[in-house]
């Protein structure tokens, strides 16, 4: 069955706490969602803010593949004309294509909120719906409290059904708005308005109860043709059904039409994007297009997907643009290790697993951890092979702190590095010793390569490990970096932070060399290469 999908990520999502999209942001997102293959876009509310009408000004002289623009407003006031009523005025002067309006289907909600009577709620509707039509516009009802409504008068709520049924209206969508509702409520209520009207019928589910999904699709298994919701899930309190999630489910679990299959792989990638607009990075265990979907750290999950590619995953990853990565702790055994060499490239027998497994538990008894520091854990196999020597060597390093006469506090290091059969001390300030640290190193290195000036931090993060032993716990840094073009991380654990931000540092250059193709076996001389701390 073709479905039709409505996306209220520009209005619904905005709503989010911490999240402000500026109006660029909110045309970028727009045709990104044209092109992933949504029907229909909502962009605002035009009646509340200049951005809004910006957006809705700026939308109609783009040419949408297929995504049809949809404004945002309510029924007529009460007590008041429509024709006189400014909010249906901004509506109109949209000049969409499709307009939604929210109305109330609740007695309840009609007479403590709206403080009317209830056939004066079931006019606004009619009057509202009618008027829209008659100037050329495809409604969508958005029927707000319906499945409250429902439970506490359902003869109301049918009244209010047939009402926009009347009207003309070309959509009327069922709302749980408070985000209580449960699937087998959903389901009935969903099968009753679909007996009540011959307009089709759509589920806008919001997550209080963490059930926004699974209403979605209790709303679909009862009739309905349209789904609303967000990508990433984004919305007011606890946010709307994720479009990220419904969409594959529908389409690879319940053979519902929603995008093409090309279009279903850019999922993943929708996700991101709309995240890194929001400032507001998608959950790593969000399903179907986290970090984490099909991160597999069990040893004999490893062992399992070694045999067969479905045996730990529910669908494959490329599917929705996502991938497999496997993990490597302490809870890895053997295929874990070897799946990952492999991946690299490198090829290593029975010893050479067993050696890297051990090294990993050894590490991590001391506080390492390679999830998120896949870097270093490449190097860690890499350096297990005689045939792999580092580009450079540190010898040691030195860093002072100091504040004098109410100054501001100085920091200073001094590092010695060498390069093939060349030495060299180098010495750098910084805004802290881990700033110094790294434009010392950088002095020394960046005259052999010049790649090193592409590199910078991202991220930086520091987790103590034994919190009762207070200052004197150890540390463990991870270090995210990048060249411009990809990122990695790289991991350092210490009793000290500074010693374990240099081990994190030193690992972030040499990736980036190995990377860059610049360590080799004839790059420098045998026996330089780095050493794990003893």
């Amino acid at each position: 069955m073709q479905l039709s999908l409505y996306d209220t990520t520009l209005r619904d999502g905005a709503q989010t706490e911490g999240i402000s999209f500026s109006t660029e942001d909110k045309l970028r997102i727009a045709q990104r969602l044209d092109a992933y293959g949504v029907h229909y876009i909502e962009g605002g509310f035009p009646g509340s803010n200049p951005k809004d009408r910006e957006f809705f000004r700026r939308a109609a002289e783009i040419q949408w593949r297929q995504a049809r623009i949809c404004a945002f407003g309510a029924t007529r006031y009460k007590d008041r004309d429509v024709a006189d009523d400014p909010t249906v005025a901004a509506l109109l002067a949209c000049e969409t294509p499709a307009v939604t309006i929210v109305a109330k289907f609740s007695r309840f909600q009609v007479e403590t909120v709206l403080e009317t009577s209830t056939d004066e709620n079931l006019a606004m509707i009619r009057d509202t719906v009618a008027h829209l039509k008659a100037a050329g516009r495809e409604v969508i009802v958005d029927a707000e409290h319906f499945y409250d409504g429902f439970s506490q008068d359902p003869v109301y709520t049918h009244a209010c059904v047939e009402a926009a049924t009347e009207a003309g209206a070309d959509w009327i969508i069922c709302c749980d708005t408070n985000g209580g509702a449960l699937p087998a409520e959903v389901s009935e209520a969903t099968r009753a308005a679909r007996a009540w009207t011959t307009v089709p019928i759509g589920v806008h589910m919001h997550n209080d109860a963490d059930l926004a999904a699974a209403n979605t699709l209790a709303g679909v298994a009862a009739g309905a043709l349209q789904i609303q919701g967000t990508v990433n899930g984004f919305g007011e309190r606890c946010g709307n059904a994720n479009l990220t999630t419904l969409i594959p489910t529908l389409q690879l679990k319940l053979g519902h039409q929603c995008v093409s299959p090309e279009q279903l792989r850019q999922t993943t990638e929708l996700s991101r994007y709309v995240g890194e607009l929001a400032n507001t990075p998608p959950s790593a265990f969000m399903p179907y297009v986290g970090l984490s979907a099909f991160a597999h750290k069990a040893g004999y999950h490893g062992s399992g997907m070694r045999k067969h590619a479905q045996a730990y995953q529910h669908i494959d990853p490329a599917t929705v643009g996502n991938e497999r990565r496997i993990l490597i702790s302490e809870l890895a055994g053997r295929s874990n290790i070897a799946e990952r060499a492999r991946g690299l490239g490198l090829s290593t027998d029975d010893a050479g697993v067993s050696e890297a497994l051990a090294k990993v538990k050894d590490l991590e008894e001391r506080g390492y951890q390679f999830e998120g520091a896949e870097a270093s854990f490449e190097l860690l196999l890499r350096r297990l092979r005689a045939d792999y020597h580092s580009p450079f060597e540190f010898v040691d390093f030195l860093v002072l702190a100091e504040t004098r006469g109410g100054r501001e506090m100085l920091s200073e290091a001094m590092v010695k590095i060498r390069v093939g059969e060349e030495m060299f001390h180098t010495a750098a300030e910084g805004n802290g010793p881990v700033s110094a640290l790294d434009h010392a190193a950088r002095k020394a290195l960046e005259r052999f390569f010049p790649a090193l000036q592409e590199v910078h931090l991202v991220d930086y993060k520091v987790r103590i490990l034994d919190s009762a032993s207070a200052t004197d716990a150890s540390v463990r840094v991870l270090i995210q970096s990048t060249d411009g073009s990809r990122e990695w991380g790289t991991v350092g654990s210490s009793t000290n932070i500074i010693e374990a931000s240099w081990l994190a540092l030193k690992d972030s250059y040499e990736y980036a060399l190995l990377e860059n193709g610049t360590s080799s076996a004839g790059r420098c001389p045998r026996g330089s290469r780095l050493e794990w701390p003893q």
